[in-house]
């Protein structure tokens, strides 16, 4: 099948509406399924690279290691399988728009793949140094930090996933402006609320109660909305 055939506009009754979206999240978990065994065929390698901050990992139950090793791959396959996730959910958006509209919106699936592993990239390299610091070095000398594999893993990803998410914000308010539900002018009288919004759910998503490390996840979130603003004002002209 055609790209063009693929993306055929045609009108749709409610139950295939519904068929056209159970196929996409069948297709969309057979990737994840595919990628999270690809995954746990490296799992030691990946592990080596996640657990590489640490020093000493231990894990206090006969079974935690295994589980938290299902989690990692499950979370990896997810990173592998995204291009293929984020292509599913851009073929079954894309019969609501006009061909215009499709022109414009045709760079989702690459957008949002490279801003959801910026995301995940800055948070590794960044955030996640910082709050593993402030937390390992809180009580001081005296005190030395027996982390699990469980809770250093829990851990890392509670901090680095959602950054992902967030890295995407600008592909959902383009997506919103295409559709005609927002303008810049409303993003604009927003943009003092969203400033407040961006560093409470900062301090909601990051675990660490430390400034620096929630003002690096607002700051990006703030800089996204502000791009996504002047992209829907001065190139969709809305």
């Amino acid at each position: 099948m055609s790209v063009s055939d693929d993306y055929e506009m045609k009108e749709m009754t409610l139950t295939e509406h519904l068929g056209e979206l159970r196929s996409r999240l069948l297709k969309s978990l057979a990737a994840l399924t595919m990628c999270t065994v690809i995954s746990w065929a490296f799992i030691d390698g990946i592990m080596a690279f996640l657990t590489a901050p640490a020093e000493n990992l231990y894990y206090m139950r006969p079974a935690e290691a295994f589980f938290i090793y299902l989690k990692v791959a499950l979370a990896a396959g997810m990173l592998l399988a995204s291009p293929i996730l984020f292509y599913q959910l851009w073929a079954f958006l894309v019969p609501a728009f006009s061909n215009q509209e499709r022109k414009i919106l045709l760079p989702f699936v690459v957008f949002s793949v490279l801003l959801f592993w910026s995301g995940i990239l800055f948070s590794y390299y960044f955030v996640f140094p910082q709050g593993l610091s402030f937390f390992t070095t809180f009580a001081g000398a005296r005190v030395v930090p027996l982390l699990s594999i469980e809770s250093y893993l829990d851990f890392f990803l509670m901090l680095v996933l959602p950054f992902g998410f967030i890295f995407d914000l600008p592909m959902a308010l383009i997506t919103l402006a295409v559709m005609g539900v927002i303008r810049s002018r409303q993003l604009l009288r927003g943009r003092r609320y969203m400033i407040l919004a961006a560093f409470i759910l900062a301090g909601i998503i990051t675990p660490t109660p430390d400034v620096v490390t929630q003002t690096l996840l607002a700051v990006p979130m703030i800089i996204l909305y502000e791009g996504s603003r002047l992209f829907i004002r001065y190139i969709l002209k809305k």
